[in-house]
């Protein structure tokens, strides 16, 4: 697997057209629900289980003990919400590997590995690292570099490996409601109480905004730049 080694910011034109794309597909995902195909089932979370192996036991408290609370479990529902998606649409990652890329996802975001470029790489950058370093086989890190480093490339991400994919939507879901239709409301709030919000738009926004303002270079100013913080704060969560 080739690796993502740049990660810079897209022209307006493309990220207008990607997010253009977005919509067009939640439509008709929507209707097609509306019509009753795919409708997504409620699922408890003995279907969703969190892997408890060696290595996402250490992701685990590696993001743990580096990142707020806040952040901290927006990592564990973006996998939540991801599997959620996954089992409503019939996907099937690796569900380790799915794992580690999305309780991983954000380290680029905490201090220890806030580097100049895109949080996304460095987190990817950092991930990758952890994983070989336990061991991991390449393939696998690889992927978990990969999901990691493509987790806001809107337009791209979706097209790729379901590890790849699934954190896009599980991140989604939980930032801006994106995928928000391929769960029920049961299965989100039972989400929600294992993984509660905590203000996480509070908290959260100024974070993008902040590596925008910072690095206006980076891939996720270019969200910034169309607004992305208030789809954020308009996520159809109340906090």
């Amino acid at each position: 697997m080739q690796l993502t080694t740049t990660l810079d910011r897209r022209t307006p034109l493309s990220l207008i057209l990607a997010f253009v794309g977005i919509d067009v597909r939640t439509f008709a995902r929507r209707l097609g629900m509306a019509l009753g195909h795919q409708r997504p089932q409620d699922l408890s979370l003995d279907d969703i289980k969190i892997p408890d192996t060696a290595d996402a036991l250490a992701a685990t408290d590696l993001v743990q003990r580096c990142s707020e609370t806040f952040l901290f479990n927006h990592c564990i529902r973006t996998y939540l919400f991801g599997m959620a998606v996954a089992r409503n649409v019939g996907l099937g990652p690796d569900e380790e590997v799915f794992y580690l890329s999305s309780i991983m996802h954000d380290l680029g975001l905490v201090k220890e590995y806030d580097k100049e470029g895109s949080f996304e790489l460095n987190g990817a950058v950092a991930a990758r690292e952890f994983v070989v370093g336990r061991g991991l086989d390449t393939s696998k890190a690889d992927m978990i570099h990969e999901a990691i480093a493509l987790h806001t490339s809107v337009g791209i991400a979706h097209k790729r490996e379901p590890e790849i994919a699934l954190v896009h939507f599980g991140a989604g879901v939980d930032v801006i409601g994106y995928r928000d239709e391929d769960l029920t409301a049961v299965t989100r709030e039972r989400i929600l109480e294992r993984a509660p919000r905590l203000k996480f738009k509070e908290n959260f926004c100024p974070l993008m905004a902040d590596q925008a303002e910072r690095k206006p270079g980076c891939s996720i100013a270019g969200h910034v730049g169309l607004g992305f913080i208030k789809k954020m704060q308009q996520a159809p969560f109340a906090q």
